[in-house]
C-alpha cells in the first residue's frame, strides 16, 4: 500500500486515543488531525468538527463523541465525500439509521463502519467459525448477561442524559451483546422486555432484561444489562445440537471482566451428564479486537470491497431491535 488513507478523529478522548493507537499497528493509515474540545497532549493539529469534515486533506472520518453526535456527525461527513468509521451507538432510532443509510447511499460509494468491536475478539472469532462450520449443528439458544457497576458521580456525566446518551446501560454495553446474537444467530422478529431505573431513577435505565425469539427457527436468546450488579461481569452462552459455547470474560485495558475464557464441549445426554473432564477451554490473552477492526475498516477502503462485519444494514437490524425493547420500558 504506497497511499496511507489520511485521517481525522473527531473525539480524542480515552475512545479516540484507543482508535488512534489501532491505526498506528495497521500501518496502512495516518491520523493527520483531531478534534477534541478538551486539553490533550498531542502534536496533531486539533480543529473544530466542521474543519475536520471539509478538510480536502482527509479521506476518512473517525468518530468518537458522546451518543447525540453519532447521527449528525456521520451524515455531515458521508456528505462531505468522507469515509466513516463510528463508534457504538450509531444512532438513537431506527429511523435514524434509515436516515443515515440514505446518506450512505448518496455517497458516491465511501465506506461507513460501526465499532462494534466485541465481534472482533479472537473468543468470538472462534465461536463463529464453530457456529458457521455446523460441527454441533443449528443454536437452540444463547444467555447473555453484561453488566458493571457505576459511581454516583455516573449522574453528573452525560451518559445519565437522556438527550445526550439515547439510553442507559442497554446503549451503553446491552448493545454489544445483542449485537454478538445477531451475528452468531441471525435475526429475532419477537422482542420481550423489561426496562427499569429502580435504584438509580435517572432518566435513562438501569437494568433490561430481554427476551428473543426467532419464529422460524425457533432459537430463542435472553439478555440481561444492567449497572446494578456491583461488579463487571460478561458472560456469553451458546448452547447447540450437538453441543455449546461458553465465554466467560472480556481481555478489556482494565481487566475488570476478568479473563477471556472460552470453553467448548459435545452435548451430554446421557449419565453421567454433569461431567466436566470433556470440556476444551482456551483462554485468550490479547484483545486484538481494535486492530483488527481497523484494519478490516481501511482494508475495505483501500481495496474498494464492501463492509463485512459493522455495516450499516448490520446497525438497522440492532436498532430496530434496540426499539422494540424500549418500547416496553416501565418509565
Amino acid at each position: 500500500m504506497n497511499m496511507k488513507t489520511k485521517v481525522g478523529i473527531i473525539g480524542y478522548g480515552k475512545q479516540g486515543q484507543i482508535r488512534h493507537n489501532a491505526i498506528n499497528e495497521t500501518g496502512c493509515a495516518e491520523v493527520v488531525a483531531i478534534s477534541e474540545p478538551s486539553e490533550v497532549n498531542t502534536d496533531l493539529p486539533n480543529l473544530s468538527h466542521d474543519d475536520i469534515i471539509n478538510n480536502p486533506d482527509i479521506d476518512a472520518i473517525i468518530i468518537c463523541t458522546p451518543n447525540f453526535l453519532n447521527k449528525p456527525l456521520t451524515i455531515k461527513a458521508l456528505n462531505a465525500g468522507k469515509h466513516v468509521f463510528c463508534e457504538k451507538p450509531p444512532c438513537f432510532t431506527a429511523q435514524d439509521m434509515r436516515e443515515i443509510r440514505e446518506a450512505e447511499a448518496a455517497s458516491g460509494g465511501k465506506k461507513l463502519m460501526y465499532g462494534f468491536n466485541h465481534r472482533h475478539h479472537d473468543s468470538i472469532i472462534r465461536m463463529k467459525q464453530i457456529v458457521d462450520s455446523k460441527e454441533y449443528g443449528d443454536i437452540l439458544w444463547m444467555r447473555g448477561r453484561y453488566g458493571k457497576s457505576v459511581t454516583p458521580d455516573y449522574f453528573s456525566q452525560w451518559r445519565a442524559k437522556k438527550e445526550l446518551a439515547g439510553g442507559g446501560i442497554l446503549l451503553d454495553q446491552g448493545i454489544h451483546m445483542l449485537d454478538l446474537f445477531l451475528y452468531l444467530a441471525g435475526d429475532f422478529d419477537s422482542v420481550k422486555a423489561e426496562v427499569s431505573n429502580l435504584y438509580w431513577k435517572m432518566d435513562v435505565e438501569d437494568n433490561a432484561f430481554v427476551i428473543l425469539k426467532n419464529s422460524e427457527t425457533g432459537t430463542c436468546a435472553s439478555l440481561h444489562s444492567t449497572m446494578t450488579q456491583w461488579r463487571h461481569l460478561f458472560s456469553l452462552e451458546v448452547f447447540m445440537e450437538k453441543g455449546y459455547m461458553v465465554l466467560n470474560g472480556l481481555i478489556t485495558s482494565s481487566m475488570s471482566y476478568g479473563k477471556e475464557i472460552l470453553t467448548v464441549a459435545k452435548n451430554r445426554s446421557a449419565a453421567p451428564a454433569a461431567t466436566w473432564v470433556d470440556e476444551v477451554r482456551a483462554e485468550f490473552l490479547s484483545n486484538n479486537s481494535w486492530r483488527y477492526e481497523m484494519r478490516q475498516f481501511f482494508d475495505a477502503i483501500h481495496d474498494d470491497t464492501p463492509i463485512k462485519i459493522g455495516n450499516s444494514e448490520d446497525a438497522l437490524r440492532l436498532m430496530t431491535v434496540i426499539d422494540k425493547i424500549y418500547a416496553q420500558k416501565d418509565f
